[in-house]
């Protein structure tokens, strides 16, 4: 199994700015659909966003729409999510997705994850 490795993240104060990003670790990995999710310190994971293949389908959830920004860059096989307008809600750790199903909302869509990143937002 691939892994997808993920860097950025940190802490930052509300209505601030971080991103992340996540690449594999194997320069064969074919170009997939990605993604975003998130888990909360007692929480499920959640879906945060989904980008297509080709890049040019986009979808979030309804609690980071208009403040978080998903991207590629498939030359190099990289993915980003931009988040601005950060909320002490948003605080958990961020995985990266890469998928094999077509309901990108389930963590069971998901063929690889990455480690898991940690974003805190502090109020």
């Amino acid at each position: 199994q691939v892994q997808l490795v993920e860097s950025g993240g940190g802490l930052v104060q509300a209505g601030g700015s971080l991103s992340v990003s996540c690449a594999p670790s194997e320069r064969t990995f074919s170009t997939v659909a990605m993604g975003w999710f998130r888990q909360a310190p007692g929480k499920e994971r959640e879906f945060v966003a989904h980008i297509s293949r080709s890049g040019n389908k986009l979808y979030y959830a309804d609690s980071v729409k208009g403040r978080f920004t998903i991207s590629r860059d498939n030359a190099t096989n990289t993915w980003y999510l931009q988040m601005n307008n950060l909320k002490p809600e948003d605080t958990a750790i961020y995985y990266c997705a890469a998928y094999t199903g077509g309901n990108f909302y389930s963590t069971s869509s998901v063929g690889s994850w990455g480690r898991g990143i940690q974003v805190t937002v502090s109020s």
